[in-house]
């Protein structure tokens, strides 16, 4: 709700048609289809006593969940490079991140997370499952589907799990590194109401990135020996369902720019006006 809420506000509001809010509206968009993916089958089974999945809809629901977690994650980094930019370089934020700008970035999200999910579920659905049919989670996820391979071609997709593991911990990388620098000129504005107003809303975000980051990458990269049911399944809850409905709260639902009546400079809001940065 909160997630549909954003998009109608940002597409109907005329003075929300700014950088911040254009990738506010694409996060909505990926966190909507992120929990439209998992959430419902395992509501629909927990309701019906049930707990099958055709295969077919299993590739379908691990291609749509990888797409939708990968692109919210490229546009959290691509959105901290906002901050930073309206914070560090005010006089530039125009150059940088003009409309062409900001629906490259958009599209490159979207796209990098495309072919990452048709590779992971192509790769993954390429391998003989011969261990049984039973997913030790509430939904198709690549570490249960490799636990009932029989293959050693599993390693491969192993690899490129790998491979994009660090690709994401390069954005975080990228990520703490425009926080420090954000929080540098932060720390300079002689009005405490400014450094409140940046630091509310940096820190939330930051600590759901790392949540994010913290449990998938403990979800895919952990020793099978510490693996159990109960933890799978706390850790895929961590980053699969509780960033989705943080991200309005942490975004929009403190912004009094998507509340009625109000039409205010987006960064008097959210952070501080340019000039003040200097």
């Amino acid at each position: 709700l909160g997630n549909g809420l954003i998009i109608s506000a940002v597409a109907c509001g005329h003075h929300l048609h700014t950088p911040m809010f254009f990738f506010l509206l694409n996060l909505a968009l990926s966190d909507l289809g992120s929990i439209c993916t998992t959430v419902p089958k395992a509501m629909h089974n927990s309701l019906w006593d049930t707990s099958t999945i055709s295969y077919s809809g299993c590739a379908a629901q691990l291609f749509f969940f990888i797409f939708c977690i990968a692109t919210e994650f490229s546009l959290l980094t691509v959105m901290c490079y906002d901050r930073y930019v309206s914070i560090c370089k005010p006089l530039h934020y125009g150059t940088l991140l003009g409309s062409r700008a900001c629906a490259h970035m958009a599209a490159a999200a979207w796209a990098s997370a495309f072919l990452n999910a048709l590779l992971h579920t192509a790769n993954t659905f390429s391998l003989p499952l011969c261990h049984g049919n039973a997913l030790g989670q509430f939904f198709c996820e690549i570490p249960q589907i490799l636990k009932l391979s029989c293959s050693k071609s599993y390693l491969r997709e192993l690899g490129l799990l790998v491979f994009s593991i660090f690709l994401a911990f390069g954005c975080f990388v990228f990520i703490v590194f425009s926080y420090v620098q954000i929080f540098r000129a932060v720390l300079r504005i002689p009005s405490e109401q400014g450094r409140h107003k940046a630091f509310s809303t940096c820190l939330p975000h930051l600590a759901v990135v790392s949540l994010f980051l913290s449990t998938g990458f403990f979800a895919y990269l952990k020793p099978p020996s510490i693996s159990s049911p109960s933890l799978d399944l706390a850790l895929s809850v961590l980053y699969s369902v509780v960033p989705p409905t943080l991200n309005p709260l942490i975004y929009s639902l403190r912004n009094q720019e998507l509340k009625p009546g109000n039409s205010v400079d987006l960064h008097e809001i959210m952070w501080l006006r340019p000039e003040a940065a200097l």
